[in-house]
């Protein structure tokens, strides 16, 4: 077998308590980096990364553990982590809710932050967001129930524990700025990004970087039919843009039937990772991008962007 078969079948097999301390020794590396004792480089909770190697980019996966596998299987993360590649894999946040294995999908994510700390970058999704700007429906719960039965309160609270400890974002040099939702409209600085969990509630940076999506045709912001974040034209974005001093944005959080979709002129990609109801893509997507390669505009990304 496959160390991703084992890990898998782990997956599916693992007790509440083994669960329990997997969450335990993600937090300790996660309190490990934030403290920069790790080999990460953090500004807050904006993870930096230099713009050498490969990064394997993966959109909301929503509990879809089959997608999960063969983004693993097809990039063989594993083995070329194992091999001490140059190589990074960045999830965009949404790892739970709408998906019956979001336990096991919780699992793999975790187990590979554990095997590869360095080179795993979790960020937070707005599913993984603070409290008073959690998703609706959030049906994790349930999913937690069917899999740990009566421990799953213990479990579900050490998780939400964890999850608001992942990072906000990852900036590569020159290059381009990950991040779940959407453009903090009122960001003037890098450290707006950077610590805009600690600024929450107080500022709205967080909220519109969980919640807020891109509009074609407008100009500004306006309130966002989620009921959380903004709809944000294109000169929003290129403001942002200019003040990092890259040249896209890659995020997730919105369904797309190609797995993928573009806006404001080739500024954002939008990766969606995963398939089936209750989202109707054709197509999940994932991004293999070349973080020494200068990225004019993201349609440029089209020959790395896997389909399946």
């Amino acid at each position: 077998m496959t160390r991703l078969s084992v890990l898998i079948d782990e997956a599916k097999e693992t007790g509440s308590q083994d669960f329990m301390q997997l969450i335990s020794q993600v937090s300790r590396i996660l309190t490990f980096e934030t403290t920069h004792q790790g080999k990460l480089r953090l500004t807050g909770r904006l993870v930096h990364l230099p713009p050498t190697g490969e990064a394997v980019v993966i959109g909301d996966i929503h509990g879809d553990l089959n997608s999960l596998e063969r983004i693993l299987n097809e990039t063989r993360f594993i083995e070329k982590a194992e091999a001490k590649a140059n190589l990074y894999l960045v999830f965009l946040g949404d790892y739970g809710d709408r998906g019956p294995y979001s336990p096991e999908v919780y699992h793999v994510v975790f187990r590979l932050k554990t095997m590869f700390p360095e080179k795993v970058i979790l960020l937070m999704g707005n599913h993984e967001g603070p409290e008073d700007l959690l998703a609706h429906p959030h049906d994790l719960p349930f999913h937690l129930q069917r899999k740990f039965g009566g421990a799953w309160h213990e479990v579900y609270k050490a998780l939400m524990h964890l999850q608001r400890q992942l990072y906000t974002a990852v900036l590569v040099e020159k290059q381009c700025i990950m991040l779940h939702g959407g453009v903090p409209s009122m960001a003037k600085t890098l450290d707006d990004l950077a610590f805009a969990y600690e600024k929450h509630p107080k500022e709205h940076h967080l909220e519109e970087i969980l919640w807020s999506d891109p509009s074609e045709g407008m100009r500004g912001t306006r309130p966002s039919p989620r009921g959380a974040g903004m709809l944000f034209g294109g000169d929003v974005t290129e403001r942002f843009l200019r003040m990092l001093d890259v040249r896209c944005l890659i995020r997730g959080h919105e369904s797309a039937g190609k797995g993928y979709k573009f806006n404001h002129n080739g500024r954002i990609l939008t990766l969606f990772s995963r398939k089936g109801l209750p989202y109707f893509n054709r197509h999940g997507a994932y991004l293999t991008l070349d973080l020494s390669q200068t990225v004019k505009n993201v349609e440029t990304l089209v020959p790395f962007i896997r389909q399946f």
